[in-house]
């Protein structure tokens, strides 16, 4: 699936579609993803700030999917864990920027060469239209090689 595809599926997924969410840019070689949250009345808290499931949810999936089109079939990539550290109330459209730099993908690549599990982190900042800092999620993804098929001899 290229790239652009899979950020127009997205946008049409129900969690993302109903929310506010929006992916923006996918690159081409899935390296890198944008997504901003727009505000609507179904997507605010009591005090009229972005609800916090929402700025959750805006980065739950992105290095994982991206993970997963960078490694291929012979992996497999969960979500583990996440945390969310609030900074400041998030007003206007949001944003969120995902990057796989390259010495991660090679460290996750030489770690998982045994079919070892790897437990890379990333941190994700999401930011308000001036650049301010409205939350941190750190996220842990789980990566091991799938289990090579033994062949049966008889």
């Amino acid at each position: 699936m290229k790239a652009n595809t899979l950020r127009l599926l997205i946008n049409l997924w129900p969690p993302f579609l109903f929310s506010g969410i929006r992916s923006t840019r996918i690159s081409p070689d899935f390296r890198e993803a944008d997504v901003s949250l727009h505000p609507r009345w179904y997507n605010r808290n009591y005090v009229g700030t972005h609800f916090g499931g929402s700025l959750f949810s805006m980065t739950d999936p992105w290095y994982m999917l991206l993970l997963m089109k960078l490694l291929g079939h012979d992996y497999m990539v969960w979500d583990q864990r996440a945390a969310i550290e609030f900074i400041s109330p998030g007003r206007g459209t949001v944003k969120a920027s995902f990057r796989v730099k390259e010495e991660k993908l090679a460290e996750i690549i030489d770690m998982t060469r045994g079919e070892e599990k790897c437990l890379p982190e990333f941190q994700i900042d999401v930011t308000d239209e001036s650049g301010q800092l409205v939350a941190r999620i750190n996220k842990t993804v789980y990566v091991r090689r799938k289990k090579r098929k033994r062949t049966v001899s008889s």
